[in-house]
């Protein structure tokens, strides 16, 4: 696996993977690897002659109280799981050189970038519209793999690339659980043991709405109004029942709706959801 740290010689590698006629496949990370990111990988790889993959933490689509010093950075071992993936590129660029001094050109997703968990991270759908359009620019892929985790993710950059004409795919993966349900990501390290069991709170939440869903309510006042029973122990930001593709509200849950919650477990903010049957 090379490790690339610019934008040109980035762009000019990925130039002879693609010269092939296999498509190049690329997973974008802020690193801190789990078995989630890595089934991207996995994903890619089966789908695609060549992988390049990215570790980059972003700073724009950080808020001024948020986590960004915190956020954890573990880039040696995530080094070597790409490796052992078959990762043929790994892009691993430095704050200054994806943000030049005097670079001034952000990404706003008008109306679906303020929804969910847009409304109460002001700005962060920008600074993720903005970080993976210039990370495909520097890749140029076939394909990109996101989980599925990140619904409202998922949803803003499939309109970014709609709207902008990317030529490339974007490939929504499943959410990889623990074994105790709860949705991996890189910001379950922050839980302490009492407040990891606190957290399963946000799986048991969409757990009673497919219940309830399965015995025939579709209703989703109802359909919230049951998952917020199994949130009172902590401070929930969102649990919603959306177009998967817009995020707008729907007052009736059909095959494909988006249920999704986000709370905050002591100080830290997880998310998870699933798409109706």
């Amino acid at each position: 696996m090379r490790i690339v740290e610019t934008v040109s010689e980035m762009q000019q590698l990925c130039r002879g993977l693609r010269a092939g006629n296999a498509p190049l496949g690329f997973v974008p990370t802020m690193g801190a690897l789990h078995e989630g990111h890595l089934s991207l990988v996995r994903r890619a790889k089966s789908e695609c002659g060549s992988v390049a993959a990215s570790i980059f933490v972003n700073p724009l689509q950080f808020g001024p109280s948020e986590d960004f010093a915190k956020y954890p950075r573990t880039f040696d071992d995530d080094c070597r799981q790409l490796a052992a993936e078959g990762v043929t590129l790994l892009f691993a660029p430095s704050p200054a050189e994806m943000y030049p001094v005097g670079a001034a050109t952000t990404i706003t997703v008008e109306g679906i970038g303020d929804r969910l968990d847009g409304a109460s991270r002001p700005g962060h759908f920008t600074g993720v519209a903005t970080v993976v359009a210039k990370l495909f620019h520097a890749v140029q892929p076939h394909r990109a793999y996101f989980g599925q985790k990140d619904a409202a993710q998922l949803a803003v950059l499939r309109q970014m690339v709609r709207d902008l004409n990317f030529d490339l795919e974007v490939i929504g993966c499943p959410i990889v659980r623990a074994a105790d349900g709860l949705a991996l990501s890189s910001r379950n390290q922050y839980l302490s043991a009492s407040e990891r069991v606190e957290a399963l709170a946000l799986q048991r939440a969409l757990q009673r709405i497919q219940q309830a869903i399965a015995s025939g309510e579709r209703r989703s006042e109802a359909l919230v109004q049951q998952g917020l029973q199994k949130l009172t122990a902590i401070k929930v930001d969102y649990l919603a029942t959306v177009d998967a593709q817009t995020l707008l509200p729907v007052s009736e849950v059909a095959p494909g709706t988006l249920v999704a919650d986000a709370a905050w477990v002591g100080q830290t903010r997880l998310i998870d959801n699933f798409l109706a049957d």
